[in-house]
């Protein structure tokens, strides 16, 4: 996560100590002061708001890096909506993930309609650039009517007990939710959700 097309202009630790530190953060369910510590603890004295802002400044790009490295080809989709409390108001997060459990896409939005799921299957098939044989969700129906309009050809399963997959796929997240206590902006979350993901897919 150290390429070359990263500058690391007017950063005084190497690139391998800020990648480590990213890394750290976003793969395990640990605070920014815990991975102070642990840099400390291998005579790296850093600050966690200079973590902070490493992984603000350099997780989007180690994310698109990592998303590089595996593409997924899989043909089934099982797609889920979960509700996220920010600043007191609700809003939902759309997934999708394979019948492997690698995360296609996700998106932070404050309505569970067919809107948003179209919202959701237009963003796969543009990252994707191919439709599934099969797309699984649970019984809301807006899947079915956003799926008549996107994709008509593709088969859709319906059913709660089939969605395990996409359920599951939340657990991680609901870990760093609690740890973290929340999360404070719309924005905050969807940039934490597309390094946390990335980075869980391959790790």
């Amino acid at each position: 996560m150290t390429s070359s097309t990263i500058s690391y202009k007017n950063h005084r630790f190497p690139p391998q100590i800020i990648a480590r530190a990213v890394w750290l953060y976003f793969r395990f369910p640990l605070s920014l002061r815990l991975v102070e510590e642990m840099l400390v603890e291998r005579g790296i004295v850093v600050s966690y708001e200079t973590i902070r802002r490493w992984c603000r400044k350099f997780g989007a790009a180690y994310a698109k890096q990592l998303r590089r490295k595996k593409p997924s080809r899989k043909d089934i989709w099982h797609l889920d909506e979960v509700v996220i409390s920010i600043g007191g108001q609700k809003h939902w997060l759309w997934r999708a993930v394979d019948q492997d459990g690698y995360v296609l896409d996700e998106i932070v939005q404050t309505r569970r309609d067919t809107k948003a799921a179209k919202r959701l299957l237009v963003r796969l098939l543009k990252k994707q650039g191919l439709s599934p044989k099969r797309i699984v969700t649970d019984k809301l129906r807006s899947y079915g009517a956003a799926k008549r309009d996107v994709m008509p050809g593709v088969e859709h399963r319906s059913h709660k007990g089939l969605n395990n997959r996409a359920e599951n796929s939340h657990v991680p997240l609901r870990k760093r939710e609690r740890m973290m206590q929340g999360f404070r902006s719309v924005g905050g979350l969807q940039r934490f959700i597309s390094v946390f993901s990335a980075v869980r897919n391959l790790f």
